[in-house]
């Protein structure tokens, strides 16, 4: 009988052990840098890359874009290119304690594509997958909203909150630009 529960346990170690390494590589696989700042940028305008801008966040700007990310923006400015009425914006913004890094491009005062650049969270990266940033495709801005419904993605969250504020913001701060 000690043989049997000697073997059971030592096939319930194995079996712990694998859904320990299974989590931990799942749970790491996530994070990582997905595409540079500089290669999202000429890809985005074909190796034409437009001489950068800036947009000083003080004052009342300072408030609205408080509001919009629901937290206290850290920065003096936001970065941002722009040929003709398109416009790309990098930003980070936090999921649960670690920053992403987004890419977000805007054409016509229309989300034209939203990617993340940077995952450093470990969880949460499903975001990252185009069938979830396609729901961002052709979104404007209402107010201060989308003109949609962003459905969430189960386990991650605060990674889709700091999406859906990350494109709120970029669409906020492009009418600032025209």
């Amino acid at each position: 009988m000690a043989v049997i529960e000697n073997n059971q346990l030592k096939g319930l170690g194995q079996l712990f052990l694998l859904c320990l390494l299974l989590m931990t590589a799942f749970s790491t696989s996530a994070r990582g840098v997905y595409q540079t700042n500089d290669a999202f940028l000429a890809e985005t305008f074909n190796n034409d890359i437009p001489k950068s801008k800036v947009i000083w966040i003080k004052g009342d700007l300072r408030q609205t874009v408080a509001e919009i990310l629901s937290h206290k923006y850290s920065g003096l400015r936001v970065r941002y290119w722009q040929s003709g009425d398109r416009s790309v914006w990098i930003l980070n913004e936090i999921g649960k304690e670690q920053p992403i890094t987004f890419g977000v491009v805007i054409q016509a005062g229309k989300i034209e594509r939203v990617k993340v650049l940077a995952f450093r969270e470990s969880r949460g990266g499903e975001i990252r997958h185009p069938a979830f940033t396609q729901q961002f495709k052709d979104a404007t801005l209402v107010g201060k909203a989308l003109d949609r419904h962003i459905d969430g993605v189960s386990g991650a969250t605060l990674s889709v909150w700091a999406m859906t504020a990350v494109t709120r913001l970029a669409l906020y701060l492009d009418t600032l630009t025209t």
